[in-house]
């Protein structure tokens, strides 16, 4: 419940146009301060001026990434609710509304345009780039000690790549299916399983942002290496929680927060790591609860991390009966 005086304080710093767009956007996932300067036509410091008010109010929330910062809409149920029910009311159809989510939905196509590309220019290599960040020893060795030895009957392995979590819990699943959009990385993938022992494993092309195709619900949904390419790396997680059966499990290996710039420059990150508490409060928002937050350490092998070695972090979730994403 709030106050009579932060009723009037949330309505004055949402009150304004161009705030009340950048509601709307935030609306649709985490963007940062460079999206929203192109999507609305703006300066940066006019927009940076505009969020400062939002953040000051509580409407918003500030998530540094390196030199980037991200910005989301407040964890605040009341607040939280003054502002959905605020949207509700705006029209959809408005022009400058309609306008601002055709130019969010060009910035994310270019994104995943871009991780398309580096991904068909790097398919070839893609483990070897791998092992420059993290040794895949010892990621493997934490995921098999993280799930267990309980046997796996339906595994959806998101962003599946090389193939190389389908090849790892080959053993332990009785069915196995990879995603991935890119056909160099499927081509790959399918060399790699191409065996007697691998019969129960398949690959196909697929959007892991879109899985109402898929015609089975899973007990087990791996997301490897794959969230830091997302703008919206929520939206997989609800959209995971989607196919899988209550009491299911997901898993997401991912890089810890860092600051390293290079990664976006030249191998198309868009998220640089991610927080405990970020990723336990997307997985509770797509009705997960979190079991596992394993931290790798990383060893010092690249020159551009001799001050912050990557850390490669190892979540767990189970999916809770009866829960839907929010």
């Amino acid at each position: 419940m709030l106050t009579l005086d932060e009723m009037v304080g949330l309505l004055k710093a949402s009150g304004e146009p161009t705030r009340m767009r950048l509601l709307s956007l935030l609306a649709e996932g985490d963007l940062s301060v460079k999206d929203l300067t192109a999507i609305l036509h703006q300066s940066q410091p006019r927009i940076s001026r505009h969020l400062k008010l939002l953040y000051e109010a509580g409407l918003v929330e500030r998530l540094p990434e390196g030199a980037w910062v991200y910005y989301c809409l407040t964890r605040d149920e009341a607040k939280g609710d003054l502002i959905a029910a605020a949207l509700r009311h705006v029209d959809q159809q408005d022009v400058m509304i309609r306008r601002d989510r055709e130019r969010l939905e060009q910035i994310r196509t270019a994104s995943a345009q871009q991780a398309a590309d580096y991904f068909q220019q790097n398919a070839e290599r893609w483990d070897e780039l791998r092992a420059l960040h993290v040794p895949e020893s010892a990621v493997e060795q934490a995921i098999v000690a993280s799930l267990g030895d309980k046997p796996i009957d339906q595994l959806l392995d998101l962003g599946t790549g090389t193939g190389s979590i389908l090849s790892l819990l080959a053993h332990q699943c009785r069915y196995g299916l990879g995603l991935d959009a890119n056909r160099s990385m499927l081509a790959i993938a399918r060399s790699r399983l191409d065996g007697p022992n691998h019969g129960h494993l398949h690959v196909q092309q697929g959007n892991i942002l879109d899985l109402a195709s898929l015609d089975r619900q899973f007990d087990l949904v791996t997301l490897h290496q794959v969230l830091h390419y997302l703008d919206d790396p929520s939206a997989a997680l609800e959209e995971a929680s989607n196919v899988i059966a209550p009491g299911g499990r997901i898993l997401v290996v991912d890089f810890a927060p860092h600051s390293h710039e290079f990664l976006r420059k030249d191998h198309a990150h868009r998220r640089l790591g991610f927080s405990h508490d970020a990723m336990r409060r997307w997985m509770a928002e797509a009705g997960f609860k979190l079991t596992i937050a394993k931290d790798l350490e990383q060893e010092r092998r690249l020159v551009e991390m001799s001050d912050t070695p990557l850390t490669v972090t190892v979540w767990v979730a189970t999916k809770m009966a009866g829960s839907e994403p929010i």
